[in-house]
């Protein structure tokens, strides 16, 4: 089950920002204070989505952990059908919890049933958030964090990321946080560029310069 990396690039980033920072200078001035992001990629496919799912609200050591021995269990590639076919007392060992079985099955469920082609989402942004999100465990946040930095599709814009809102009050100098309709509202005019934006906001709320 092969994947590819596709997620935005370095160059295509810093295009998405230069047109943005015209449009606001004060993306310009954080681009000065904290620089310019580093691209985000992950594969595509299967294996990016149950680590995502294995990720879920543990450490990011605990999370290695785990995902070490389910390749030790049923090799590098975890086939969803061999997942399907292991125990609930096998996966525990591994440190999976009950909720995160289930996740974990209902992904390779819609996999193995044809149900859901993740190498071949819709091109429509929301049409393919909608079919991520049919799996149990995979919301709208981490469908959309597919999207950015698994397929690179430039114009994701995850409003309700905590950190997205904190970086756009640094950056924009808002008098608080916006929540995330405002968040929204206030990037409807930086399309088609908002997951580099995004990309700098998570960039921008990690160093102190802003």
């Amino acid at each position: 089950m092969g994947s590819i990396e596709m997620g935005l690039s370095e160059a295509q980033i810093r295009e998405g920002l230069d047109t943005i920072a015209e449009l606001e200078p004060k993306f310009g001035g954080a681009l000065k204070r904290v620089g310019y992001p580093e691209a985000r990629i992950r594969p595509t496919g299967y294996r990016t989505l149950l680590r995502t799912i294995v990720g879920q609200q543990v450490s990011v050591a605990a999370a290695a952990s785990v995902w070490n021995k389910l390749e030790g269990l049923l090799g590098e590639d975890i086939p969803p059908q061999d997942l399907l076919d292991t125990g609930f007392d096998e996966l525990r060992a591994c440190g999976l919890s009950r909720q995160k079985q289930g996740y974990a099955r209902s992904l390779c469920e819609l996999v193995t049933c044809g149900e859901l082609d993740i190498e071949n989402l819709p091109e429509d942004d929301e049409e393919a958030i909608a079919e991520l999100i049919k799996i149990k465990g995979i919301g709208r946040w981490s469908a959309e964090v597919y999207l950015l930095f698994a397929e690179g599709r430039p114009d994701i814009w995850p409003a309700g990321d905590l950190a997205v809102q904190a970086g756009l009050h640094g950056i924009l100098e808002l008098t608080e946080r916006p929540t995330e309709k405002e968040a929204r509202v206030l990037a409807e005019s930086w399309s088609p560029h908002r997951g580099s934006v995004a990309i700098l906001t998570w960039h921008a709320y990690n160093n102190p310069a802003l």
